[in-house]
């Protein structure tokens, strides 16, 4: 491989002219193509195989048309309505403005009404529940379907929902619609009535706008300006970073005209690409500046560019093969949204690579001796490429060496200190309750909460089969289930059941004390299903239990199922991966160790911020997203595998040229530490600046990953890893000899391309320790 990049890193800086033409019309047609194909991109939510479609399939059997309510993909929403203060929604002036919104929304055309929506104070009038014993359990079991608060003893009748379903689905739910429901309630608002718009037709979209990809950018620009103590090179990188992700999100763009794709893949890419793309470039670069040192004449130059491309551009490969890997892993999870953003950022990796092999080189032609200029006086002032000089790297490679076993157990004892917050993980989807306070779904929430309770935000619908049960005995068998359901601790209150039309199905609605994504919520759910086998035995009914808060438990439930065996193959890939790289058992086994111990303490970093609100940084702890772990455990194996490439690399580059196993290990790390200490502060930037989004998927998410960058290069691979090698020896570089023969020698450490071309100077052969 590593003559194959020779060639091409020769002829892209050679024929720079020709390179970037070509490049321009790629763009030019990728663009153009992109535009005329592209369809709008959709966030449709398909979630096969929960527990939660069997309460589906009971509606659709049972309730015609019920069902919708609980598609993943239906827009709902939900009128919240507040009387003034210190009034009630059942005086007079009150009851016609809440009539008037009723027949509002019944003439509605995008709210999908198979029957007209009943007005929830003649309900409750109805059901009379506006006057008699509040307190008593005959009224609470009475009233306990009302809309209207009348089971508030504090403050009754001051609240009222109307649970809307709406024509579009997710993926077609523009603004105009979502301006059309909330303005729509405006005439009872002016009434003096307070209402909010609820579910999904009242959220706010907040994608990442644009601001933490400027800040990271701008991090970069200037630690590559200190890293190579000039002007003009730290813009090749930043140059290179964009092209790649502007390709990458024209392909994706242009695959919307053949299928659905999340919205929120573009984030993701985003935060790949940039790091990547800045990342690879950066460490090609460095190499090209130190092979570039003495050069002076073109042909020189282009003999540094291919050496340079031929060693670091080897690594570059791998590295980004092994995030396109554990990117495209995450569709054995199961769930389609995953699995697309998984592709997306595979792609966005992909590019970033595409373009360091082969735009960079030809931007290196075309910029020559400017490359490297104005410098920046007193900065980067030494290359670690240079042995005549002593590093700050090289220091602490000769401590390590000294002391290995000391800065081995100081690493790994810290790690897993870090981790043990993260045996208490849990899992949720963010739900209203994590909107900002100005959003109108999130003031509804909140009334809702004020005036029926928490629960009331996440109630569990249960769908009962009686198919197999015989007619005499129904009655008993629903007595009996709400016997069950009302007994349940963490249970508020129970409505139904509302018996179907054929008399073999029937509805309960149970409400929780807690809110969707409380544990206790979860248990309660997963309480009240465990009791379907006792009540199945004894009359042969059947039941499912849906509703937001079921769908997004069982959503939690199987992704942290599919932590483990998604972690123990992206863990046995790096495994692989890496004896085919180093051809050696003991890094590989090193390495994927120290990946796992990252991810652990990544993952109680994470709990201790947002899951337990420790040092406060966060004002409202809440369970972590359910998506975040599946998705940081393959961007942390992909970047792990970078650093381990970026570090390990040039470490048994100097090994398999002649030194001996300790002194590779100082030598390697003096020349790499410059360069993965920078590439690492770029990616903490680029991740870390994602902190400031509102959109708490965002902050998680770039928390996690900074984190786990901070993490896995300063602790893993810039300590316990080299102290591992310092402490084996040769034994780090041993491999069977009938694994010898079968691996492949892909010499990604450039030994035949060292082998082809005339070593260029004789300080290079000297241990880097002999010289001060």
């Amino acid at each position: 491989m590593s003559v194959l990049l020779y060639r091409l890193g020769k002829l892209a800086f050679r024929r720079w002219y020709v390179v970037l033409p070509i490049w321009l019309v790629g763009l030019v047609v990728l663009v153009g193509t992109a535009m005329a194909i592209s369809k709008p991109y959709e966030d449709s939510f398909d979630a096969p195989g929960l527990p939660s479609e069997r309460a589906t399939e009971i509606m659709d059997e049972h309730f015609p048309g019920m069902s919708k309510e609980f598609d993943t993909n239906a827009v709902t929403g939900s009128y919240v309505i507040e009387a003034p203060e210190g009034e009630k929604l059942t005086d007079p002036e009150n009851r016609a403005a809440v009539a008037a919104l009723v027949n509002d929304i019944n003439d509605l055309d995008i709210i999908d009404n198979d029957e007209p929506i009943p007005n929830p104070i003649d309900d409750a009038e109805e059901m009379g529940c506006l006057e008699g014993d509040r307190g008593s359990d005959e009224f609470a079991e009475k009233c306990s379907g009302a809309t209207l608060n009348v089971l508030n003893e504090e403050d009754p009748d001051t609240v009222a929902y109307i649970d809307t379903v709406f024509t579009m689905e997710f993926a077609d739910m523009t603004t105009d619609h979502q301006d059309e429901a909330y303005d729509l309630a405006d005439p009872a608002r002016e009434a003096g009535l307070t209402v909010e718009l609820g579910g999904v037709i009242g959220q706010e979209v907040e994608l990442p706008g644009g601001t933490a990809e400027l800040i990271g950018i701008g991090v970069a620009l200037v630690v590559m300006i200190v890293v190579f103590g000039a002007l003009v090179a730290p813009l090749i990188p930043i140059f290179t970073a964009i092209v790649g992700l502007g390709s990458a999100m024209m392909v994706l763009t242009g695959a919307t005209a053949f299928t659905e794709i999340p919205s929120f893949t573009t984030f993701l890419m985003s935060m790949i690409g940039i790091a990547l793309s800045i990342d690879y470039a950066l460490f090609i670069v460095s190499r090209y500046k130190h092979e570039s040192h003495s050069a002076s004449s073109k042909e020189e130059r282009a003999e540094a560019a291919g050496r340079a491309l031929g060693t670091a551009g080897s690594a570059v490969v791998f590295a980004g093969l092994t995030v396109i890997i554990a990117l495209s892993g995450l569709a054995i999870v199961g769930f389609r949204f995953l699995t697309l953003m998984g592709l997306g950022a595979a792609l966005a990796a992909a590019f970033a690579v595409f373009v360091a092999l082969t735009l960079m080189p030809a931007l290196l032609g075309m910029f020559g001796r400017a490359l490297f200029k104005p410098k920046i006086p007193g900065i980067a002032k030494h290359d670690p490429e240079d042995d005549r000089y002593v590093t700050n790297g090289q220091r602490f490679a000769q401590l390590i060496a000294r002391k290995p076993a000391v800065t081995l157990a100081v690493g790994v004892i810290a790690l897993v200190a870090l981790a043990i917050p993260a045996l208490s993980l849990s899992l949720g989807l963010p739900g209203e309750e994590s909107l900002s306070e100005e959003q109108s779904a999130r003031k509804a929430y909140d009334i809702r909460t004020e005036g029926f309770g928490e629960g009331s935000n996440g109630i569990l619908q249960i769908a009962v089969d009686l198919t197999d049960v015989p007619e005499d005995q129904r009655d008993p068998a629903l007595d009996d289930l709400r016997e069950v359901l009302v007994s349940q601790d963490e249970m508020d209150y129970v409505a139904g059941p509302i018996r179907s039309d054929d008399g073999a199905g029937a509805l309960f609605q149970g409400v929780p004390l807690s809110g969707p994504n409380n544990q206790d919520t979860k248990d309660l759910m997963q309480d009240v299903r465990d009791a379907e086998a006792g009540l199945q035995s004894e009359y042969g009914m059947e039941y499912g239990v849906t509703g937001t808060t079921a769908i997004f438990a069982d959503i939690d439930n199987k992704l942290l199922d599919a932590i483990v065996p998604y972690m123990a193959i992206v863990a046995g890939a790096a495994f692989i991966l890496l004896i085919l790289v180093f051809r050696s058992i003991l890094i590989p086994f090193a390495a994927a160790a120290g990946y796992v111990l990252s991810v652990a303490a990544t993952f109680g970093a994470v709990v201790l911020i947002f899951q337990e609100g420790t040092f406060g940084f966060i004002d409202d702890p809440r369970p972590v997203v359910s998506f975040l772990p599946i998705m940081m455990i393959g961007l942390i194996f992909g970047l792990a595998m970078d650093y381990t490439l970026f570090t390990v690399t040039r470490m048994r580059e100097e090994y398999i040229h002649g030194q001996p196993p300790l002194q590779a290990m100082i030598n390697g790390y003096h020349h790499g530490a410059r360069v993965v200490v920078a590439a690492a502060i770029i990616m903490i930037s680029v991740f870390g600046a994602f902190i400031l989004e509102t959109d708490p998927t965002s902050k998680q998410m770039g928390f996690g990953l900074a984190t786990a960058i901070l993490l896995d290069a300063f602790i893993i691979r810039m300590m316990v890893l080299p102290s591992v090698l310092a402490l084996v020896g040769k034994a780090a570089w041993w491999l069977p000899t009938w694994l010898d023969r079968v691996v492949p020698n892909v010499d990604v450490e450039g030994e035949k391309l060292r082998a082809m071309l005339p070593v260029t100077t004789e300080a290079e052969e000297e241990p880097v320790a002999t010289r001060r």
